[in-house]
């Protein structure tokens, strides 16, 4: 399993680092555009849309990524006290029957929505802001795939879990 699970991490991690990346390039973005208007009276539309395109994709991907680290919140008064095969039959459950299947719902609808957007050359209704709102749109399909491959990592590092308890299990007796 290992094979599998070591170019996932590697997958995942690469685009976690990128979302990283991408929020020091919002934060820059949104220091150009407040510096712009505050004291040169200057707006623009185009960058203040794309403040909103790069955080979009920033927390989209990051889901994914968090989930892969374990970052997401829950209520850890109970779950800390299980064993660790307990915490893996819950992440187990949580991951393929409440995670995946809305993943994969997102990724239906969202295909469609973003090939709509892509057909039509939908821009920005607002004068000087940015074109190809497919761009953007593109982020919830493409997110979703990424998600799907954390959900397939987290599945199998679970299972690894279950089988390493197994072992020990067997071992000890």
């Amino acid at each position: 399993m290992k094979f599998i699970l070591t170019p996932l991490r590697s997958i995942i991690d690469t685009i976690g680092n990128l979302c990283s990346i991408v929020m020091i390039l919002m934060i820059l973005n949104v220091f150009y555009d407040v510096v712009m208007r505050y004291f040169f009276n200057d707006v623009s539309i185009a960058m203040q849309e794309l403040e909103w395109h790069l955080f979009a994709a920033m927390f989209m991907f990051g889901i994914g990524y968090t989930l892969k680290e374990d970052g997401h919140v829950r209520v850890d008064v109970i779950y800390d006290q299980l064993s660790k095969k307990k915490q893996a039959i819950i992440n187990l459950v949580g991951s393929l029957l409440f995670a995946l299947p809305f993943t994969i719902l997102i990724l239906y609808f969202s295909w469609d929505y973003t090939f709509e957007a892509y057909q039509m050359g939908e821009g920005s209704a607002d004068p000087g802001g940015l074109p190809h709102r497919w761009i953007v749109r593109s982020i919830i399909p493409a997110s979703a795939i990424f998600l799907i491959l954390c959900i397939l990592y987290v599945t199998l590092e679970q299972i690894q879990v279950l089988l390493d308890q197994t072992d020990n299990q067997q071992g000890a007796k």
